[in-house]
């Protein structure tokens, strides 16, 4: 039923609006960037319209020109330039077509404050949500072993892992089904109700990530229960050039070495790009041992092909996504070595050979994403309409076939139909579904039965600004349903699963600008999630996890009610921000052991049975930033989650630490050099003795980092940009709380087996944008 009122929603829209589509009517919006004291050119000045996918660079007279720019219609551009603040404005271009910016300078640079990834573009003070931004230059700069990992710096996420190779995200004390991954505009289906792989995502394709914390089933459904991570790639090339990059880097932890090239063009509105990246790594060492079988190599292949033009755009993105990951089943020996499968000792050679061997898995990610902005004189048209296959194996040994093979197909639409604002007053009106099909193909083992899904849901959401307020309400109801199918065999049996269920979210906001510099920002919101395949049906030995997991049937949905908020602070020399949440989650699903053991095969496994109880989780994020000179840069944050069952009254399992970090940079003017710095940092993380009864604490630690780089001018429009960075430069031997291979009871006869996190490790890597200009 809500699928066809979803259908006929669709027509309907598209019917009303074909009367009022833009005719072929094209203007040249011409303009300039100045520097607002002396009143001169900045030439190299980035001009974005991101509800366009446009940007354009100025020329050497802080001119700038967007050709076949539509006739009518109110957007936000935003204006940045190095050494002075970004300056946001929306335009009406039915009443200019020539425009003057005039930017202040600033010793804080230039940040990315437009965010997209919410009901509306806007400037992130207007936004009542919390919204971090992490940027290419952030990735560069601080490298990582992947994408995850590079964001767990931004307060309020972490990550779990097992060993380098695989990260899953965290925020807020919430992961897995509960935060929302989004790529291309398609939410990320990769069957995250595993965490013993990562995201299938290219780090190397994103521009800028935005991290969404707290609730976001408003706009993106199930699962968005703890945030979202939506990870953006670069705007189109300006009209008439073809851009580039090639950046390799190498770890010496891991001899991880990564290269990528990327090619990017436009030629009279057409755009294309394409990008090849790999990646590889041996087994890692953390301060006392190597790792056996730890290593991983990547391959990625992505490209784009579209359309700008003055009624919008259309760009069709593919990519292709494969992983091989060495599978680590811990074991010692007498002597407390770790051994390999065969249960001997690696030596230095073979840990240092980046051959993956057995067990180990081979991930595959295969999309197809097709995004485009309608403009219509009423307002505008955004859709996303994507496909996925995901495939997961599993190998045991060579010349054999998959021990477990999970087949995923994912197909999803997204529309959102945007009204033109009035007064201040803006609107929009969507709806969203997924389909998915899960297979277990020619495999011995099955961890989930196979299963169907499906998704469906429509929001509507108001937002009303006037002077220094803006006010936001919005509310969404949703259907979900999942089936999956009865299956009997030798080692392992599921029975049949239906689970169906309706849900009304919610949400309110409000933001007040005090002044330029200080602003407030309150949110409160509902959100939901559906139990996933794996709490419903598990029975059986997750061996990338180390444990035997029973799933429950009889699982409701969660629901959580949560109220953030925080303040924000920012002029020339200073900047700060301060904010809590409290999270209330009913029916919260959670995987619990009583200390009990099976034997399967000759290993003794513990048993984890999937429970709901309801939660409260609470928390602080603050961050501090001095500049009291252009070149002196100190930066802290921290972060704090606290949960607990508010039925037992026992703390949460798998809650990240408290951290504080802080970093000291140093950016000294170089002549023939832009961007050099020079910068020791120190992460504290707190001891978290706040456990489930079957977790173990872990102690605090503190590592020290340190980084140099710089930025070459190699030709008249070329640079080239060079680094060296140092993680953990003391070696220290530590175990991070969400560790897989942290201390556990991973084992009956040895309950206090432990790996510890990587040890020194240090990056060495460049980067090399080029630009063509070809003429229009």
């Amino acid at each position: 039923m809500i699928k066809r009122i979803q259908l006929y929603i669709v027509v309907l829209l598209l019917s009303l609006s074909a009367t009022t589509l833009f005719a072929a009517e094209t203007i040249n919006f011409t303009g300039r960037v100045l520097d607002a004291h002396s009143q001169t050119g900045l030439p190299g000045a980035s001009i974005s319209i991101p509800d366009l996918r446009v940007s354009v660079i100025t020329d050497a007279n802080g001119e700038f020109n967007i050709s076949s720019a539509p006739s009518r219609g109110s957007f936000l551009i935003q204006v940045r330039y190095i050494g002075y603040k970004t300056l946001t404005r929306t335009v009406d271009f039915s009443k200019s077509a020539t425009l003057v910016f005039e930017l202040e300078e600033s010793v804080i640079e230039g940040k990315e404050i437009v965010i997209t990834g919410s009901a509306f573009s806007s400037d992130n003070r207007q936004n009542s949500t919390s919204i971090a931004t992490v940027t290419k230059e952030d990735l560069l700069y601080n490298p990582s072993t992947n994408i995850i990992d590079a964001l767990s710096k931004v307060p309020g996420v972490s990550q779990i892992t097992t060993g380098p190779a695989i990260s899953k995200p965290v925020i807020r004390g919430l992961s897995a089904n509960r935060v929302v991954t989004l790529s291309n505009g398609v939410k990320q289906q990769g069957q995250q109700w595993g965490d013993e792989h990562g995201i299938e995502i290219d780090q190397y394709s994103a521009e800028r990530i935005e991290i969404l914390r707290g609730p976001a089933s408003l706009m993106y459904g199930s699962d968005a229960l703890g945030g979202v991570i939506n990870i953006l790639d670069a705007l189109p090339a300006p009209d008439g050039t073809i851009r580039g990059e090639f950046l390799s880097n190498y770890a010496t932890n891991n001899g991880l070495s990564g290269t990528s090239l990327m090619l990017q063009g436009n030629n009279k509105g057409l755009v294309y790009r394409a990008r090849g990246s790999y990646r590889n790594a041996y087994s890692y060492k953390t301060a006392t041992e190597y790792v056996p079988n730890s290593g991983f190599n990547e391959t990625s292949f992505e490209g784009q092909i579209g359309l700008n033009k003055n009624w919008g755009y259309a760009h069709l993105d593919a990519s292709s996504f494969r992983n091989n990951i060495g599978f680590y089943e811990p074991g010692r020996n007498d002597a407390g070595l770790l051994v390999n499968e065969n249960g001997l000792v690696p030596t230095d050679a073979q840990n240092r050979d980046r051959t993956i061997a057995f067990p180990k898995q081979d991930v595959r990610h295969y999309k197809l994403a097709l995004n485009s902005n309608i403009l219509f004189n009423s307002g505008s048209l955004r859709s996303t309409i994507g496909y996925q296959q995901n495939q997961r194996r599993e190998l045991e040994s060579a010349g054999e076939g998959a021990a477990l093979y999970l087949n995923n197909y994912a197909y999803s639409y997204d529309f959102k139909y945007t009204l033109k604002e009035t007064n201040g007053w803006a609107s929009v009106f969507g709806i969203s579904g997924e389909f998915i099909h899960s297979l277990n193909t020619s495999a011995e083992e099955q961890l989930i039965p196979d299963f169907d899904s499906q998704a469906y849901g429509g929001f509507a959401f108001l937002k009303k600004t006037w002077e220094k307020n803006t006010f936001n309400i919005g509310a969404r109801l949703d259907y979900r349903k999942l089936n999956s199918y009865a299956f009997e065999g030798e080692e392992v049996s599921f029975a049949r699963i239906n689970n169906e269920f309706t849900n009304l979210s919610a949400a309110l906001g409000y933001t007040h600008e005090f002044n330029e510099a200080l602003s407030l920002k309150a949110n409160a919101g509902t959100a939901f999630r559906g139990p996933n395949i794996a709490e419903l049906s598990s029975n059986g030995v997750h061996e990338g996890a180390f444990r035997f997991e029973v799933g429950n049937p009889n699982l409701k949905q969660e629901r959580s009610n949560q109220f953030d908020a925080s303040f924000e602070y920012g002029d020339e020399y200073f900047s700060a921000s301060v904010g809590g949440f409290l999270n209330s989650i009913n029916n919260y699903i959670y995987y619990n052991s009583n200390g009990e053991f099976i034997d399967v095969d000759g290993t003794a496994y513990p048993v984890f049975n999937f429970v709901q109880n309801d939660a409260l989780l609470r928390g602080i994020e603050a961050s501090l930033t001095l500049h009291p000179v252009s070149f002196i840069h100190f930066e802290n944050a921290f972060a704090f989650t606290r949960a607990t069952n508010r039925s037992t009254k026992q703390s949460l399992p798998f809650i990240p630490a408290a951290t504080l970090r802080n970093e000291f940079r140093y950016e000294p003017k170089v002549p023939g050099t832009s961007h050099s710095y020079i910068s020791i940092g120190l992460d504290n993380f707190f001891k978290q003795s706040k456990v489930d009864a079957f977790e173990t604490t872990t102690s605090g630690y503190t590592l020290l980092n340190a980084a140099v780089g710089t930025t070459l001018r190699i030709g008249k429009k070329q640079d080239l940009t060079i680094y060296v960075a140092g993680r953990n430069l003391l070696n220290k031997a530590y175990y991070d709380h969400l560790s897989r291979f942290k201390p556990g009871r991973l084992s009956e006869e040895d309950p206090t087996f432990g790996i510890y996190n990587a040890g020194r490790n240090i990056t060495f890597g460049f980067r090399l944008p080029f630009n063509v200009t070809t003429g229009k």
